[in-house]
């Protein structure tokens, strides 16, 4: 099965061709400003250099979330409308999952987050199914402040027997002296292992359960500021829907 991935969820675009489990390329850019521009051009560049065509794609996958909210409704977007023109398989795949899928240590907890500014980070843990090879969610994906995000940590770490900790993503750096805390062995991933790679989404979809692309949307995990910015104006109640874990 050939499976053409994508990544807009931060600022590294990444679009990646998989055959089943193996990664047969993949192309990043990084820091990159334009997804919409950009993401297009990557897709027919992967897929020239390996002679397909879009119809030739038997399931597309993508980063569903958390992640920028403009971006993640480019890549799910193109996403979507490939796979329902083509009338092929597509899924959404986590974004903390993808990147907790670049460290494959399995005696480890994996805590991998995205930095959403002022100790706030979109953050879940997972730790390695060793029978799929595929990262299972121990604690929720969510927006969680860094003290809340931590006191799960060692709520989940004090109640199962892992030798330390593994922080993937990014700013966890900053917050060093707090996670020391915690009074556990821990270590931060390497540079690579901080960005999503599509080739790990491809991977992780490869055996998952197709979505319906009518409906799939975007995790964003919690509101965007235009939202906060609108119930503070009118007075409305907030109503909460599934794609929000926590409200802050």
């Amino acid at each position: 099965m050939k499976i053409l991935s994508m990544s807009t969820a931060t600022n590294n675009l990444s679009v990646a061709l998989n055959d089943n489990n193996k990664i047969v390329a993949e192309k990043n850019e990084y820091d990159a400003r334009n997804h919409s521009a950009h993401l297009d051009p990557l897709i027919a560049e992967i897929l020239k250099e390996n002679k397909l065509t879009l119809s030739e794609v038997d399931r597309f996958a993508v980063a569903i979330g958390p992640g920028s909210y403009t971006g993640l409704r480019i890549g799910v977007t193109t996403a979507k409308m490939f796979a329902s023109i083509l009338h092929k398989d597509v899924v959404g795949v986590s974004t903390l999952q993808a990147l907790a899928a670049s460290c494959e240590e399995s005696e480890a907890l994996i805590v991998a987050g995205i930095d959403a500014r002022n100790d706030n980070y979109f953050a879940g843990a997972y730790v390695n199914n060793m029978a799929d090879s595929s990262p299972l969610c121990v604690i929720p994906d969510g927006h969680y402040h860094i003290d809340t995000l931590l006191s799960a940590i060692k709520e989940y770490y004090a109640k199962n027997n892992f030798p330390k900790i593994i922080f993937v993503g990014s700013g966890f750096e900053k917050q060093k002296e707090n996670i020391k805390k915690l009074n556990v062995e821990f270590s931060f991933a390497e540079e690579k292992q901080n960005v999503v790679h599509a080739g790990l989404i491809g991977r992780l979809a490869c055996k998952a359960e197709a979505d319906d692309p009518d409906k799939l949307l975007p995790n964003y995990l919690r509101r965007t500021q235009a939202e906060i910015d609108w119930h503070k104006k009118t007075g409305k109640a907030y109503e909460p829907d599934n794609n929000y874990v926590e409200e802050v």
